[in-house]
């Protein structure tokens, strides 16, 4: 691979005011028919004065080849003069926007799911961009894609199935952000581009697990709830125990204790409001 040579050409400001005066010369040659003394100062100034001149405006540059070797790359904006029989390719040095179409790929774990990617990139070497890859741009959205893919298949998608995963698509988003952050520099780094922001854009089941995930998802969330109620309600009952006996309230067997801790469980753990019923015998009669 070539290695990025930035130049500095003189300025085009003088090459221009020897393209003008040259070219007022020739038009006076014909004026006086001094056809031979025009035409050499015609070819002079169109053949190599004029094509040297180069613009390069601001954030863009130019990759000077001459007979297939590389000559240079001029980076500074301005109004330049180079080798007339130079190849001059614009180079933009802007940040591009990739907003990557929706790939469907599976998880680590095997489900289907629908994912995207933002990314925002740009040239940092010319070189490489120009000679070391046949079009940079098309480069970029195929190692993006890769990359992606490539993400994707490296975690689940939550923690439902793989409760040992330590990052997961869904729920490491800034972890994920960084892993596909540098994985596409190290892929892209061979063209010389840069990922300045790689971002997860989009991401969801596929349609055709879809509701059976919401579903699954809205199952594993009441079990969840369910549990903490159930722990709670059994501290309540242990701190209702303990200060009935520690205040000598009322003396309680294990049959009183037993149809205690079943009344107040039914009450903290229900998901209906519950309604009193008024005892006045005794759990005996």
């Amino acid at each position: 691979m070539n290695t990025e040579k930035i130049i500095s050409p003189p300025s085009g400001y003088l090459a221009f005011s020897l393209f003008l005066i040259l070219l007022a010369l020739t038009v006076l040659g014909l004026a006086f028919k001094e056809i031979a003394a025009a035409a050499i100062l015609g070819i002079i100034n169109f053949v190599f004065v004029l094509p040297g001149l180069v613009i390069v405006n601001p954030n863009e540059s130019k990759v000077l080849t001459l007979f297939g070797k590389y000559v240079g790359t001029v980076k500074h904006d301005g109004f330049f003069w180079v080798n007339p029989f130079t190849v001059k390719k614009k180079v933009s040095l802007r940040a591009f926007n990739l907003n990557g179409q929706q790939l469907k790929v599976n998880d680590k774990v095997g489900n289907p799911i629908e994912i995207a990617a933002v990314i925002v990139w740009r040239v940092k070497d010319t070189a490489n961009a120009v000679f070391a890859v046949e079009n940079y741009i098309q480069y970029v959205n195929i190692q993006s894609e890769a990359a992606v893919r490539h993400l994707a298949n490296s975690f689940p998608y939550d923690n439902i199935e793989d409760e040992t995963a330590s990052i997961t698509l869904r729920g490491g988003a800034e972890q994920v952000s960084v892993l596909l952050e540098k994985e596409l520099n190290e892929r892209l780094d061979r063209a010389g581009i840069e990922v300045l922001e790689a971002r997860i854009s989009h991401l969801a089941y596929s349609p055709e697990i879809a509701h059976t995930m919401l579903q699954r998802q809205q199952a594993s969330a009441i079990i969840s709830a369910r549990r903490l109620i159930v722990e709670g309600a059994v501290g309540m009952v242990e701190m209702a125990l303990a200060r009935l006996s520690e205040k000598n309230i009322v003396n309680l067997d294990e049959e009183r204790k037993a149809a205690m801790v079943s009344n107040l469980l039914v009450v903290l753990c229900g998901d209906r409001s519950v309604n009193p019923v008024v005892n006045t015998g005794t759990l005996y009669h």
